[in-house]
């Protein structure tokens, strides 16, 4: 596989077809795990690192997993990758680990690992899913961080628990629920708008 041709792949997870801003999917973990910018960028990079294990695995045992059994293989490479994240996580980072909680073993199920393994990489080769695994994954991180530190800015006046403005000046709505709906609403249409430009 061409430099270009994994090049091409790996940007269009991230802005031909970003996870969030264009495709809408993993909803859940999107507006449950953003109140802040660095919950976004932990829940991003261990969806990352799913996405890339899974891609590999699923492209190197494409040939080997009968078609009848072809999901609930699938779901258990994912597990295992879920599952090696979480206890690493635990371990390294728990003050992270303890505040995206249930949202990581939720990553079993996000439809995007799922369906990158089922749509791309059951159907190409090592380098094409591994690059297509980045991507999205990239996509993905960066969609949570920008909505996390959009929310956290406007929320508490800090990014990365760094001081902007006095949180008295801040709006407690976009920590809370419905400011990830609408700040999300903002950010994809911001995205859309540079994206036909």
């Amino acid at each position: 596989m061409s430099q270009n041709s994994g090049m091409k792949t790996m940007l269009n997870g991230i802005i031909k077809e970003n996870p969030v801003f264009v495709l809408l999917l993993g909803m859940c973990p999107t507006l449950g795990t953003t109140s802040s910018a660095l919950n976004g960028l932990g829940m991003g990079l261990a969806t990352t690192f799913v996405l890339i294990s899974a891609n590999v695995v699923v492209s190197l045992l494409k040939n080997i997993i009968p078609d009848k059994v072809r999901i609930p293989a699938f779901i258990v490479v994912i597990a295992t990758f879920v599952t090696l994240v979480e206890m690493i996580m635990q371990a390294y980072v728990p003050a992270l680990y303890d505040s995206l909680g249930l949202f990581i073993p939720l990553i079993v199920v996000n439809c995007i690992v799922l369906g990158r393994a089922e749509a791309f990489a059951a159907k190409n080769s090592v380098g094409k899913s591994f690059f297509d695994g980045l991507g999205m994954g990239l996509g993905f991180t960066m969609a949570l961080t920008i909505l996390g530190t959009t929310r956290e800015l406007l929320g508490t006046g800090k990014v990365f628990s760094l001081t902007i403005f006095p949180e008295n000046y801040g709006m407690l709505l976009f920590v809370l629920a419905p400011g990830a709906f609408i700040a999300l609403a903002y950010l994809i249409a911001i995205f859309n708008k540079l994206k036909k430009a």
